[in-house]
């Protein structure tokens, strides 16, 4: 039976938990978003539901997307009713406050025995208040349980390495005295980042970063040996999960695809690789990636939605106007035309090769960790060139403030040199290198970072607390 101090020990939670509750809830009553990418990973349900079949039709099965997010749609579907939407929203909100729970777990794993049930409630306020990822629990896509993922992988990675607060001294390792740590919690480390790499083929990111830190802890342990065979296990067992994938994919397809094609198309469907480079030469933000990219054979492309750095000349700009004209008659991108794409893309790069794979790249980066992160609200794309009249550039602003001080309070936290701070960097480098090679950039890319960013926020934010405060008040908290 709970106890009234256990009880009021819970009561300081409560509140960001039903703030985050409420937020979450608006979003899903006003806001919801059953378009685009969403009714796709629901036919794919209601196909396997109705024929059995991973695809559109009992006639057209498909690869473009991991099964594990279309499976997770069928099984409510099951349950719920083919295409009732709403519950799977439920669904994701019970989730994502969930992982909120998680994050501030961690934290309190990572942080100072005095500090630690501060950095606990101040990584939920940031997660259970954050708009960016409450936000995508109002939509079927794969972000909110693949943020659950990675939080929960985290969690059970430190609890593994046997980190936690000790009064007075940096968190213990377990696997430092020898001991590999707990294998339970090591097996749910790999049981959530192989969930996260079932829904988005990049989650396997997280299972890298993650195994490289085990080898990491082995060696200065003076048990690299040990580590790596560990490290390996994990990874093959990562690896088993997607063989029945693979299998499928080379049996219906014959074609070797672990995972997932990286430009989501079915084999033998174009990809398009001329477009695809002239795209690379112009997009750097989510607008251009909307207006052009999403665009391509299935809407017209106006030369005025172009930015002024797709051409360099006005011989360019006509030329570039041509093709585009010639693209606007179908609205098809046929072989000629991708060559002419891929024409027009190679002479771009070859007289500006620093911007193609340095300066492009750089602002395609910066835009999805620093823009407003509008996407799933009702403004416009194009936020920043909107006249004085209205809200919205004043809420676009004052998300982009938000979002800002949640990357500034990651950086404090960081500064602080907190237990896995080596994982957390690792993890965003490695996300970071793989979206420098993308074409079209969109903020949720960088979403997947933010239970890093919520931990070492929360972290930064109760030692700033803590720092105000007499050292004896902060410890009989403690």
């Amino acid at each position: 039976m709970a106890t009234r101090g256990s009880w009021a020990s819970l009561q300081p939670y409560a509140l960001p938990l039903t703030l985050g509750l409420l937020l979450r809830l608006w979003f899903v009553h006003h806001n919801p978003d059953l378009t685009g990418d969403p009714l796709l990973y629901g036919a794919i349900a209601r196909n396997l539901l109705e024929h059995g079949v991973y695809g559109f039709s009992a006639q057209a099965p498909t690869l473009i997307r991991l099964p594990g997010y279309p499976l997770l749609l069928a099984a409510c579907f099951r349950v719920f009713g083919v295409e009732h939407y709403h519950p799977v929203l439920f669904l994701q909100v019970g989730l994502d406050l969930a992982g909120c729970l998680v994050v501030a777990r961690l934290a309190a794993q990572l942080a100072p025995a005095p500090t630690a049930r501060r950095a606990a409630l101040a990584t939920l306020w940031l997660a259970a208040l954050c708009p960016f990822s409450a936000a995508y629990t109002a939509a079927p896509l794969t972000e909110t349980a693949e943020l659950f993922s990675i939080s929960a992988a985290l969690f059970c990675f430190a609890r593994a390495l046997g980190l936690g607060p000790v009064a007075g001294k940096a968190p213990a390792m377990l696997f430092a005295q020898g001991r590999a740590g707990n294998p339970g919690w090591l097996a749910g480390a790999c049981l959530a980042w192989t969930v996260a790499a079932l829904l988005r083929p990049d989650g396997a990111l997280l299972a890298v970063a993650l195994c490289l830190a085990l080898v990491v802890a082995g060696a200065r342990a003076g048990r690299l040996r040990r580590a790596v065979a560990l490290a390996g296990a994990l990874a093959l067992l990562s690896v088993l999960a997607f063989v029945p994938w693979a299998v499928r994919n080379w049996r219906t397809f014959h074609v070797f695809e672990p995972l997932a094609p990286r430009y989501a198309t079915d084999p033998g469907e174009p990809t398009n690789p001329g477009f695809q480079r002239w795209t690379k030469t112009v997009c750097v933000d989510l607008a251009c990636t909307s207006e052009v990219y999403w665009a391509a054979d299935d809407d017209q492309i106006g030369i005025d939605e172009l930015p002024s750095r797709a051409f360099d000349s006005p011989q360019q700009l006509r030329a570039t106007e041509d093709l585009l004209a010639a693209y606007n008659r179908t609205t098809s991108i046929t072989p000629e035309l991708d060559r002419r794409f891929g024409e027009l893309a190679d002479a771009r790069i070859r007289a500006h090769p620093a911007r193609y794979y340095l300066a492009l790249p750089a602002l395609r980066l910066a835009d999805m960790w620093f823009r407003p992160r509008v996407e799933l609200f009702n403004i416009d794309l194009r936020w920043w060139r909107y006249g004085p009249e209205g809200p919205d550039p004043l809420l676009a602003w004052a998300f982009a403030a938000l979002n800002a001080a949640y990357l500034l309070l990651a950086v404090a936290g960081a500064r602080g040199r907190p237990p896995l701070l080596g994982v957390f960097v690792g993890f965003t480098l490695l996300r970071c290198a793989l979206l420098w090679t993308i074409e079209a950039p969109e903020p949720r890319y960088t979403l997947e970072c933010f239970p890093v960013v919520w931990v070492l926020g929360g972290l930064a934010l109760a030692r700033f607390s803590a720092g105000r405060r007499p050292a004896a008040a902060v410890a009989a908290q403690a």
